[in-house]
């Protein structure tokens, strides 16, 4: 086994501890504060720094278990997952359309959250925080809150789950909405008139704010309510312009529209610890048999005349197999539309290092928000990044995500 490759860490999705340990990074926050006015973009008229994406910040502080077993050899690991694989952790392995998850742990019961009908809600222990600290933040600002729904997660092994696309990895999750009057049906479409908006932009805010999410699905309509919400409360309209895809189009907007997503948040979180650590030790489950490897899949778009037999034909997949992976019921597909073919015994292609963009932080907190405390530059990365924000003459400080 080769020694412990270089690994750029990501930050507690959680604690806001700055203790920086990679002099790396020391040197590069010093280097860059020097030419700061000339390496750092501006939006017009926001007040807004944020660093091109070739200049992502790999920031990391110290963490204790299960982070610390990152800094193990591969020959160590090796041994943990010989003799005591539990240690490891809940791990997240492959891409959120293939993946697989060993040693999940189930959704705790709380007052906070209800498991929606049928809900499958297997995640990884980062998962599950990300979820308390969202949740939280909502309770912290208004006691007494009704629960929200928690609706599928992934299964115990990952994999395939029901007839979601993702949710495969212990990291996609689906938060129902909060509305006015409190718990209402699961699945209910939100509207401008029926969603408690205070209360759903702090869900919101948190989850972009207090944790290390990847993205957020959810339906134009109900995008518009919260970005007008927002900002009369007095949130900076340049961030929430890059934070809402529908409003200026931004191509890597955090909170995006999807079909189907009128009734919940799909939200997908990054998982520093379960992800890389998954990734290094794939190959020792894999060679001691004690995880089956995702099902790797393709996209194929239809053309007219093709049918399953096609497919099926074509990729060496059965017509079950693709009609089972895409939920259909029928036999029948749509030209022009695109499904996912199933490849029995093609290993998926590696997963790169896990490289955890800097969270992209509002500029401001509105008066109604500022009784709750919410995390800075400095808290998450340390003084040295206040003062480049500083030294930089800018107004708040964000990040531009890769």
């Amino acid at each position: 086994m080769n020694p412990r490759p270089a690994l750029t860490r990501g930050v507690d999705p959680l604690k806001w501890r700055g203790k920086i340990k990679n002099m790396a990074l020391i040197g590069f926050l010093a280097g860059l504060g020097l030419a700061a006015k000339a390496a750092l973009g501006f939006l017009p008229g926001s007040g807004i720094a944020s660093f091109p994406a070739e200049m992502a910040v790999p920031a990391a502080v110290h963490r204790e278990s299960p982070a610390s077993l990152l800094d193990l050899s591969d020959a160590e690991l090796l041994g943990l997952v010989e003799t005591d694989p539990a240690s490891l952790g809940s791990l997240s392995i492959g891409r959120p359309g293939s993946a697989a998850m060993f040693n999940a742990v189930p959704l705790p019961a709380d007052s906070r959250w209800a498991a929606a009908p049928s809900a499958v809600t297997w995640a990884t222990a980062e998962t599950v925080e990300a979820v308390a600290a969202v949740v939280g933040k909502v309770h912290e600002l208004f006691p007494g809150t009704q629960p929200i729904f928690i609706g599928d997660i992934s299964g115990r092994d990952g994999g395939r789950l029901k007839r979601h696309l993702s949710h495969q990895g212990g990291r996609d999750v689906d938060f129902g909405f909060y509305y006015k009057g409190g718990l209402s049906a699961w699945y209910r479409p939100g509207t401008a008139a029926n969603l408690d908006l205070p209360r759903n932009w702090v869900l919101v805010r948190a989850m972009i704010t207090q944790t290390d999410v990847e993205t957020i699905l959810l339906d134009t309509r109900i995008q518009r309510a919260l970005y007008g919400y927002a900002l009369s409360i007095g949130e900076e309209k340049a961030w929430l312009d890059r934070v809402f895809q529908f409003s200026r189009g931004y191509s890597k907007a955090i909170i995006c529209h999807a079909a189907g997503h009128r009734t919940h948040y799909h939200v997908r979180f990054f998982n520093p610890v379960a992800q890389e650590l998954g990734r290094r030790v794939y190959p020792m489950l894999l060679q001691l048999k004690k995880i089956k490897p995702p099902v790797f899949s393709v996209n194929h778009r239809v053309r007219e005349g093709e049918t399953l037999g096609h497919l099926a034909r074509r990729y060496g997949a059965s017509v079950r197999a693709i009609q089972q992976y895409n939920g259909l019921a029928s036999t029948q597909i749509r030209a022009g539309r695109v499904y996912r073919i199933p490849l029995k015994g093609v290993s998926a292609p590696p997963v790169k290092p896990l490289i955890l963009p800097a969270r992209f932080l509002p500029p401001v907190t509105p008066e109604l928000l500022a009784s709750a405390a919410w995390p800075t530059p400095a808290s998450l990365y340390g003084e040295r990044m206040a003062e480049l924000s500083r030294s930089a003459s800018v107004i708040g400080f964000a990040f531009r995500r890769i």
